[in-house]
């Protein structure tokens, strides 16, 4: 399964995986931009076993929906890829009342991963694969202000979700010892997708000149295909890794207090009972 999969890193990592012959499951919001996707997918990969389904992360209702069709629909889950995310100039908040891009960019990995976990241990070995940024070096878990409504910057609140994906993943990595479940987490590099079409101003000019010098969707899907599928990943679990290789995240990222905390708050954020799962 591919969370935003419809365009970019996601789509290219559909491909990728779909050419190896996985059958894949691709996440969209919009029916006809994923409609649309899917057939791209199946005409490149040559493979048939690819599939649609809808879904709205920035909505915890409609993640709670995905996880039920995915339930009633397959028995098996090998590889979960969180990847859709948004960058957002200015503030808002979704239906649940959470700012959007610590919505959509950290807790929809964080409830779908949740909902999803019985069906990756059963299936295990599986892989939990999440999609962060080299953002996340700029990036501080406010506490005291995490949803940006005292003072809010784009970047900053990015920067901020994205450290959130790699503490997320180093503390469901210890959660998951000895369940035959990995998970680790990526930068892809600095990839012209549409993450960045809501931006304008200042920003959104500098990136609309940079553009041409990033690298294309099908180069920064490369390390997530990597770990999803590599036969040398297949025993680790809780690293960074950059360009198919591991390297060292912030350092706040390896505070296992600040870990805790932000898990505590997503469970309470989500509505989401995590304390049955055995720590180790």
């Amino acid at each position: 399964m591919i969370t935003g999969s419809n365009s970019g890193i996601g789509k290219a990592t559909a491909i990728g995986l779909a050419k190896m012959g996985a059958s894949v499951v691709m996440v969209c919001r919009d029916q006809i931009k994923g409609e649309a996707a899917m057939a791209e997918v199946k005409a490149k990969s040559g493979n048939e076993s690819v599939t649609l389904m809808l879904a709205d992360l920035s909505s915890q209702k409609s993640i709670h929906q995905l996880a039920k069709d995915f339930a009633d629909t397959y028995q098996h889950l090998h590889v979960l890829v969180n990847n859709a995310g948004v960058h957002l100039a200015k503030r808002s908040v979704t239906v649940d009342g959470i700012e959007t891009t610590f919505a959509v960019n950290h807790l929809s990995y964080f409830l779908l991963t949740n909902l999803l976990l019985g069906v990756l241990k059963s299936s295990a070995p599986a892989r939990i694969v999440n999609v962060s940024s080299k953002a996340h070096y700029r990036g501080h878990i406010n506490f005291d202000d995490l949803q940006g409504e005292k003072r809010y910057s784009g970047f900053r609140a990015y920067s901020q979700s994205k450290l959130a994906n790699i503490l997320f993943t180093y503390e469901l990595a210890k959660r998951l010892i000895g369940t035959g479940v990995t998970a680790n987490c990526l930068h892809p590099g600095v990839v012209a997708t549409n993450l960045w079409r809501n931006n304008s101003g200042v920003l959104g000019l500098i990136l609309r000149i940079f553009s041409p010098l990033m690298q294309s969707p099908e180069k920064g899907a490369r390390t997530s295909i990597y770990l999803a599928s590599s036969p040398e990943v297949g025993g680790i679990s809780g690293k960074y890794f950059v360009k198919e290789t591991e390297v060292r995240s912030s350092r706040e990222s390896y505070d296992e207090s600040i870990s805790q905390r932000l898990w505590r708050l997503s469970a309470e954020l989500t509505r989401l009972n995590t304390n049955s799962d055995v720590r180790h």
